[in-house]
């Protein structure tokens, strides 16, 4: 039988009462769902506010998968804690994105996509972390077949050239070489700045010290090896001259340099972290704290010049999936960190990229002053033919990313 509450009962019953009442009810509420929740049902006053406090979060009320980690005291006073799956984590991204991460105005105007598929680069890299944490975002903007190309660091530009990755992250200076070489791609805006950082040995102080040293690099054609000719071309090093650069693969560098067999190497996310956990050399170059680099994108957006032309709402719904999850990452990093965990990186290294680059700062660097830079910079270490201004006119659309400035303001 159905048992209805009398109101008038209830209304003439004394404080007391009510407030032992409702705390009955409520921990036996607690205690059916303890099991489920993973939280104490004798937590204390002051554990369910710390819980609630994290479950409101910072711009109202959020659902409790948006939590991500939680500790109560269990009954031996030990700690419990309770981390999301990844259908939380997801589920999480999605509800908050227009709230967390920028509004949509635009969106319900636009035609859908006039393709369903997207393909992307996945690197060994933590870096490009917004490409990977945007899948669900990628899916919201209509694309039901989001494909990560997987090749390695020094191949990706050469995936552009061969069409077999549409819109994509990457360091910026093997893109503008790419256009230099005619490779038919599109330079669209930026993301972050600063994910490349110099190691070296004791013998090592500055980059005018590599002169007459040895350095580690992938490949000579690699973003590592790019980055450091034009970082050496800058301070008047020649580093097809000065410079002795030794080929090998990432791991077996950092053994080299924990030996002291080689002076230097450059690393991108998860390399740095990994050095500084295993106190291996100094940094000697950071590119997201010491200027001029700090001062612009490091990893910028590209796309086939054959996908913008056959699809240019596509291209805009990618870019914009994008740039809304580099604000999450830097809004969400443990969010962030697990849902790159989840495409095979280190969670611990994840996370520690998430917080070291600024990837809520895109809307705060100008993209064609990057491109200037560092054309001006590979054309001094004679690696480009073309000007910059060649570079800009031929190789670049701002388009999308400036509507997208506008757009995503929140």
């Amino acid at each position: 039988m159905l048992l209805r509450p009398n109101p008038a009962r209830w209304r003439r019953a004394p404080l007391s009462v009510r407030s032992q009442s409702s705390e009955a009810s409520g921990q036996a509420f607690r205690a059916r769902c303890a099991p489920r929740t993973g939280v104490a049902v004798h937590a204390r006053p002051a554990e369910r506010a710390i819980f609630q406090t994290k479950r409101r979060g910072p711009g109202g009320l959020a659902p409790a998968a948006a939590t991500d980690v939680f500790a109560a005291k269990d009954r031996r006073g030990g700690i419990m804690h309770w981390t999301p799956s990844r259908r939380r984590v997801l589920a999480a991204l999605s509800a908050s994105a227009a709230g967390l991460i920028g509004g949509t105005r635009g969106f319900a105007q636009e035609a859908p996509p006039e393709t369903t598929t997207v393909r992307l680069t996945k690197i060994p890299g933590i870096c490009v972390a917004p490409q990977y944490v945007a899948e669900e975002l990628l899916k919201a903007e209509g694309f039901s077949d989001v494909q990560y190309v997987e090749v390695e660091a020094a191949d990706v530009h050469a995936a552009f050239a061969a069409a077999k990755v549409d819109v994509s992250m990457a360091f910026v200076a093997p893109f503008i070489m790419q256009v230099d070489a005619g490779v038919p791609i599109m330079l669209l805006g930026g993301i972050h700045a600063g994910c490349f950082e110099l190691f070296g040995t004791e013998r090592v102080r500055a980059i005018r010290d590599l002169k007459g040293k040895t350095v580690a690099v992938p490949g000579l054609t690699s973003p590592h090896y790019i980055f450091l000719a034009s970082m050496a071309a800058y301070v008047g090093v020649d580093p097809k001259r000065d410079i002795n650069f030794v080929i090998y693969p990432g791991a077996e560098s950092m053994q080299l340099l924990a030996e002291g067999k080689i002076d230097a190497l450059m690393g991108f996310p998860p390399v740095p972290q990994e050095l500084r956990e295993k106190k291996i050399g100094h940094v000697i170059v950071s590119s997201g704290l010491d200027r001029p680099w700090s001062q612009y994108f490091c990893c910028i957006p590209a796309a086939h010049q054959d996908f913008i032309r056959k699809h240019p709402v596509a291209t805009k719904r990618a870019l914009r999936a994008i740039a809304k999850a580099a604000n999450f990452c830097a809004a969400e990093p443990e969010r962030a960190a697990r849902l790159v965990a989840d495409k095979g990186y280190r969670y611990d290294y994840s996370l520690q990229t998430m917080k070291e680059i600024q990837y809520a700062r895109w809307r705060d660097y100008d993209a064609e002053d990057t491109i200037r830079f560092y054309a001006l910079r590979l054309h001094e270490a004679g690696m480009i033919k073309s000007s910059p201004s060649k570079i800009i006119t031929q190789g670049t659309d701002w388009r999308f990313f400036n509507e997208l400035k506008r757009e995503l303001k929140g």
